[in-house]
């Protein structure tokens, strides 16, 4: 099959330029400046032909993966652009005696779990929660998950790679040179070419794994606590532990009372059973209480669906839905820190306070932890820095309506 290309005359244009747009923010209007064509190639020498044709007619491209773009950086651009699309290059072969897997750019991380899970219960891979997301762009930028702190980043697990260079040549780890190779895995791969696909080292996980979630209400002095703790445990505990928190707010079951309730949210998976699991939370974090019955055991595939929203026992084949979430479109920007100490007890009652305040609304942000393997590996190993000294990494969005009303949210 021949790549599809459309032009602004083709019916089609507008659907496929929306595909993989989740924030309103830059939702294509009658005044954006649009791509004069969008390509979606199935073979490597058509994204070639286009590298070479955009260059020839000083055109810029916008490459994306098939997944959502938040930051709406595929297919914005103040000079004439094309967008070479590779959702049609999207497979994953994976080699279970070699540990290994090709893994084409229009690939989403869903589809590379899954495709592993079909093949091996005891293998995977260090990349993102989010099932949506696109590898091409995920890979090139480092890409966390719940395994960074046992395995990395997916970056740091990148064994090769195929690039289109700005002279339409298809370039491998060789013949790119081991400075060019370097460049792409944490940084962003943009700037440098058009990656076609990626090959990654699979990693060991038992085959169950235990994973929890523990609300706490925050409205309660114990449990607000709970989070400054935080902070001094997740980056030390063991790395087959990735303990995450949700703060959110949430309707105050009180009739009559408007003011939102704040809640965290510890979330977990575990590489192994939750007979090692309890005693390790009693040693390591005994005020949050965990029990045997806030724990389930299931296949490390399975988890990743769980993460994700699903109820528990929803087939892995969940993560193979491309589409975008359903709802009424919102605009968000999504910011991230990194910590280096932990927050003062008195600075976090403060942001609980505000957080608390009516006029807030709906507010969310997530807390990653660091340590173990990404305090282990040097900052200089790939064009991602954010190594030993990061405690934890501080994400939050915040998201509005058409009619103007400002909220946060978690994404």
């Amino acid at each position: 099959m021949s790549n599809i290309i459309y032009t602004q005359n083709n019916p089609s244009y507008v659907s496929i330029l929306n595909s993989t747009i989740m924030n309103s923010q830059f939702s294509i209007s009658s005044s954006t400046s649009k791509p004069l064509v969008i390509i979606t190639p199935f073979h490597a020498s058509e994204a070639e032909a286009t590298v070479i044709c955009a260059k020839k007619y000083g055109l810029q491209i916008r490459t994306r993966s098939g997944g959502h773009d938040a930051a709406g950086l595929s297919y914005l651009s103040p000079v004439p652009y094309v967008i070479l699309d590779l959702t049609n290059l999207r497979s994953v072969e994976v080699d279970v005696e070699d540990k290994t897997a090709w893994v084409q750019a229009g690939a989403t991380l869903g589809e590379v779990y899954f495709r592993i899970s079909e093949k091996s219960s005891t293998l995977g891979f260090p990349a993102g929660i989010c099932y949506t997301v696109g590898v091409g762009g995920h890979f090139s930028g480092g890409g966390f998950g719940v395994l960074m702190r046992k395995y990395g980043l997916a970056a740091d697990n990148i064994l090769d790679a195929l690039i289109v260079n700005a002279k339409g040549r298809v370039l491998d780890r060789k013949s790119m040179g081991e400075d060019l190779f370097w460049a792409i895995r944490g940084g962003g791969a943009v700037s440098f070419g058009v990656v076609l696909a990626w090959k990654i080292r699979l990693v060991h996980v038992p085959s169950k794994v235990t994973a929890f979630n523990v609300v706490r209400d925050l409205e309660k002095p114990e449990n607000k606590k709970l989070v400054h703790q935080w902070q001094y445990i997740a980056h030390k505990i063991h790395e087959d532990m990735f303990l995450f928190v949700r703060i959110q707010t949430a309707n105050s079951s009180t009739k009559g009372n408007t003011k939102p309730v704040l809640q965290a949210t510890f979330t977990s998976v575990f590489l192994g059973r939750v007979e090692k699991l309890l005693p390790l939370m009693q040693k390591s974090f005994p005020k949050l209480g965990l029990v045997k019955s806030d724990c389930f055991e299931m296949s490390w595939v399975q988890s990743i669906v769980l993460l994700n929203g699903f109820v528990i026992g929803t087939p892995p084949n969940a993560l193979l839905d491309r589409s975008k979430p359903q709802g009424r479109p919102t605009s968000f920007i999504m910011k991230a820190d990194y910590i280096e100490e932990p927050i003062p007890e008195h600075v976090l009652e403060k942001l609980w306070e505000r957080l608390s305040e009516e006029k807030v609304g709906i507010a969310s942000f997530q807390i990653f932890p660091y340590g173990a393997k990404m305090s282990e590996i040097p900052e200089s190993q790939i064009p991602f820095p954010h190594r030993a000294g990061n405690l934890y990494e501080f994400t939050y969005v915040v998201r509005w309506n058409e009619d103007g009303n400002v909220t946060a949210t978690e994404r």
